[in-house]
């Protein structure tokens, strides 16, 4: 079976502080990011709420999409984040589905 991997991101609230990030499971690194387990930029602002991703079938691919939107003006990630998700939810209620 192949693997997945994702590019997703994170906020604190509607229209709060952005994160992008990378993973080969999301689920698992959703619940890490809530649950504070490592130091750094997501932990230090609270952004522990999925709002977007996108699925990869090859890493490379999403390390590219990563880096890509990392550089991105905020204007075009929250672009980006409403034409799927208009109302900021957090989507890990969708992994599990």
């Amino acid at each position: 079976m192949p693997e997945n991997y994702f590019v997703y991101i994170l906020t604190n609230k509607p229209n709060g502080i952005l994160y992008v990030g990378m993973t080969n499971n999301i689920a698992r690194r959703i619940i890490e990011h809530k649950q504070n387990l490592y130091e750094g930029f997501s932990k230090k602002y609270g952004l522990n709420k999925l709002v977007y991703y996108e699925v990869y079938n090859d890493p490379e691919s999403a390390i590219v999409a990563e880096k890509r939107m990392k550089k991105w003006n905020r204007a075009w990630k929250v672009r980006r984040i409403l034409t799927t998700n208009p109302n900021w939810d957090d989507l890990i209620e969708d992994l599990n589905k």
